[in-house]
């Protein structure tokens, strides 16, 4: 576990790297694949500071995610992923509270390429996710996303797998 802890450590602090001084967050998620394999994330992410189609009811904005994912298993079948997406975001008004809903499609690398019996075929994956949520005052956010992995065609391999996710971001 120590391993695990040290590895997201690293993560965090090379993808932490790539972002620059525009609003971030640090986020921490669990959830579960469709097999029940659990996934606990670790991610940091940056706003684009830009803001389209803005009127009375909301704006389409975005960010940038960087994490690292651990997909517990048995020893022979854990799994880690980093990953890399720029997310579209739909933040509906509201002074202290925010609903959103979010899509992204990036791209990931896995350290197996068989997750809970699901063979991916390659180390590189695409991730493609929807969410909802809500942002609060101050930064703080949760919410709820679906991922999906798959590799797209690059291998005649291509089982992918999906993660459900509850996650919270706190701002840096």
């Amino acid at each position: 576990m120590k391993r695990l802890f040290g590895l997201a450590a690293v993560a965090v602090v090379a993808l932490g790297q790539s972002f620059t001084a525009q609003a971030a967050g640090l986020e921490f998620g669990v959830g579960h694949t469709s097999e029940s394999t659990m996934t606990y994330r670790l991610g940091l992410k940056s706003d684009w500071d830009k803001s389209w189609l803005q009127t009375d009811v909301g704006r389409l904005t975005g960010y940038w995610d960087g994490a690292y994912t651990y997909w517990e298993g048995d020893k022979s079948s854990s799994s880690s992923s980093l990953s890399f997406s720029p997310v579209l975001v739909y933040e509906f008004a509201g002074e202290r509270v925010k609903p959103y809903v979010e899509a992204g499609i990036g791209v990931a690398l896995f350290s197996h390429t068989e997750v809970e019996g699901n063979k991916l075929g390659t180390a590189f994956q695409f991730e493609d996710r929807i969410g909802f949520g809500v942002r609060f005052a101050g930064g703080h956010e949760v919410g709820i996303r679906a991922t999906h992995y798959s590799n797209a065609g690059i291998s005649s391999t291509n089982d992918g797998v999906e993660s459900y996710a509850l996650h919270y971001t706190m701002a840096l």
